[in-house]
């Protein structure tokens, strides 16, 4: 029995012990494989910047997620957006490069057909006659009422008359050959002349504001200035063509050219007109030069008009006080002198002003209650500034400049010489005097009496500048396919009135 007890206590004791010692070791063994474990991680995150720098310091460590939680988002690169900007902008170019090159194309196609310049010419000139019978309307209603008239329309039914023989006129010298502008220019330029001429006749000149440009017949009055204009370009397009490459020696450059012009020039001066003088120079200086006059002789002539026009401004009181007026404006005008030279261009200049970015409206003009002279005529670029405002006024010149290239055209693409020469004159007589017309209303140049092609009152001017349109015409039609596009048109006017003559009897 003590043997067993003894063995049964030794027992007991050895399992105490046991249990003491797994209890001691436990902590100890965890406390090692936690040191390994972070050694390991250590170890691997070591190896994971030596290998990978760049991902390291883009990647941060990942962290458990607790269940449930929203995983971050993810952004693109940078480099994404520029490089969808940059694919937007070239598409966008690409559609630019198209839509030019088709612009491009169709403008080709268009100016190279053959009654292009034919239309540019007619339309702008249509429009700028249009324009110029509402114009004449609005801006003499009031000085036709009140000048003993008893209408307001009465300077209109005149204007509307002449603008209506005029247009018969261009039509009808459109219809001419060359031929008939090379056999008649020499009889056009004579007839010119002896009808400018007739202004110094007593008793068949009239004298108008100090002008002695008029002749009277009949109950009609006309200025023929205007006329003489046009037979010159036609007539020196004649001599030049004529006499290209021959003009060697100086009697044969001189002759007839010079005598010509200076004579209708001394004829037109000699009625107190120097401004229709100015234009006459001009449009002589620009058909020397594209018919080709030598240049020693060109520069002679030039020299002898620069002084001519020097001598009769300085020669003039009432020149002189215009120049001096463009340049002092109302600056040296008194009180007492209301009436006084700048009146005119001041009030001008007062109209385009108060017209403002689109006008006061058609027909609302202050200035024409008879504070601007010449309203209707002369001054007229300054009502329409006032009525219709910059916009208005800018779209008038837009026109002139399409009639502008459309006689360059002309010039551009003719093999005739006597055309380019005459078409480059009546480029200097429309475009030329409208340039002066627009520079003396805006105050760029002093007043001088020239009216605006087309769009001013008077009876001389819109004949004389529709039939210069005419005589253009004609040269277009001379251009290569325009007879034949011509007749194409004709054919399919005509088809169209036979099938509205069935339409009609069915």
């Amino acid at each position: 029995m003590g043997r067993q007890t003894t063995a049964k206590a030794d027992a007991r004791r050895r399992r105490k012990t046991a249990k003491k010692s797994k209890a001691t070791s436990a902590p100890g063994a965890t406390k090692t494989a936690g040191a390994k474990t972070a050694a390991s991680r250590g170890s691997a995150a070591a190896t994971t910047t030596a290998t990978k720098p760049a991902t390291a310091t883009a990647t941060k460590t990942t962290t458990a997620t607790k269940p449930g939680a929203k995983k971050p988002a993810v952004k693109k690169p940078a480099a994404s957006r520029p490089t969808a900007a940059k694919e937007r902008g070239a598409r966008n170019a690409s559609v630019l490069r198209h839509a030019w090159t088709t612009l491009r194309e169709d403008f080709a196609r268009v100016s190279a057909y053959p009654l292009t310049t034919y239309y540019l010419i007619l339309v702008s000139v249509l429009a700028l006659t249009g324009l110029g019978l509402v114009m004449v309307l609005s801006a003499s209603s009031i000085t036709s009422y009140d000048g003993g008239e008893g209408s307001s329309f009465a300077y209109f039914n005149k204007q509307a008359m002449f603008a209506g023989v005029g247009i018969a006129l261009m039509f009808a010298a459109s219809l001419m050959p060359l031929v008939v502008w090379r056999s008649i220019a020499w009889w056009a330029m004579l007839g010119g002349i002896v009808l400018q001429a007739c202004v110094f006749v007593p008793g068949f000149g009239k004298s108008t504001k100090g002008n002695a440009n008029w002749i009277g017949f009949g109950g009609f009055q006309i200025q023929p200035s205007e006329f003489l204009k046009v037979a010159l370009a036609l007539w020196l397009g004649l001599i030049l063509a004529q006499k290209f490459g021959k003009m060697t020696t100086f009697g044969h450059a001189m002759i007839p050219v010079v005598p010509g012009v200076l004579v209708a020039v001394g004829l037109v001066v000699g009625g107190n007109d120097l401004g229709t003088g100015l234009v006459l120079m001009a449009m002589a200086v620009v058909c020397l030069f594209i018919g080709g006059f030598p240049t020693k002789y060109f520069f002679l002539l030039g020299s002898i008009l620069t002084a001519a026009v020097v001598f009769f401004v300085l020669s003039s009181e009432n020149r002189l006080k215009r120049i001096q007026a463009m340049l002092t404006g109302h600056a040296d005008q008194s009180a007492a002198d209301t009436m006084g030279q700048a009146w005119q261009s001041n009030h001008g200049l007062f109209s385009l002003a108060s017209g403002g970015w689109l006008g006061v409206g058609l027909g609302a003009s202050r200035e024409k209650w008879s504070w601007l002279p010449e309203a209707h005529n002369d001054f007229i670029f300054a009502i329409i500034g006032e009525e219709l405002g910059l916009i208005g006024s800018l779209i008038v010149v837009f026109v002139f400049g399409v009639l502008g290239y459309g006689m360059i055209r002309v010039v551009m693409r003719s093999q005739n010489l006597m055309v380019q020469v005459a078409t480059a004159g009546y480029f200097a007589l429309l475009i030329g005097q409208a340039a002066i017309n627009i520079g003396v209303v805006t105050g760029l140049l002093p007043v001088i009496g020239l009216p605006l092609p087309f769009v001013s009152y008077g009876g001389s001017s819109i004949i004389a500048s529709l039939l210069a349109v005419g005589v253009l015409l004609s040269f277009a039609r001379s251009e290569p396919g325009a007879e034949a596009a011509i007749a194409v048109h004709r054919d399919r006017l005509r088809s169209s009135f036979a099938v509205l003559a069935r339409k009609r009897r069915k």
